[in-house]
């Protein structure tokens, strides 16, 4: 695979990832997709086929600590958060109920 369809490939990877993980929080996504956008924007000049394969690599890091160590939280009673974990198996999650600690 080129190195042009492989920078794609993981642009899209942490744009879909970013919209299963974040899904429900407007916030999140929209900053998540402005920080992506504006590392690849940043970089669209490089030629570096070094440089690249290395920028490569840590846009696939992000998006295992995204799709692995994310969990969003919703505040449901008093000392009660919905925890939604991201990690992603076929894209599907669970939903949790935890209560909190003080």
């Amino acid at each position: 695979m080129g190195t042009r369809l492989k920078v794609l490939r993981v642009f899209k990877d942490l744009h879909k990832t970013r919209r299963h993980v974040f899904r429900d929080d407007d916030r999140a996504l929209t900053a998540a997709r402005l920080k992506i956008n504006e590392e690849f924007q940043k970089n669209k000049n490089e030629t570096s086929e070094e440089n690249i394969k290395e920028m490569l690599k840590v846009g696939r890091a992000v998006e295992t600590i995204l799709r692995e160590n994310v969990m969003q939280g919703e505040h449901v009673e008093q000392n009660k958060i919905l925890l939604r974990p991201a990690r992603v198996s076929c894209w599907t999650t669970q939903k949790q109920d935890v209560t909190l600690i003080h």
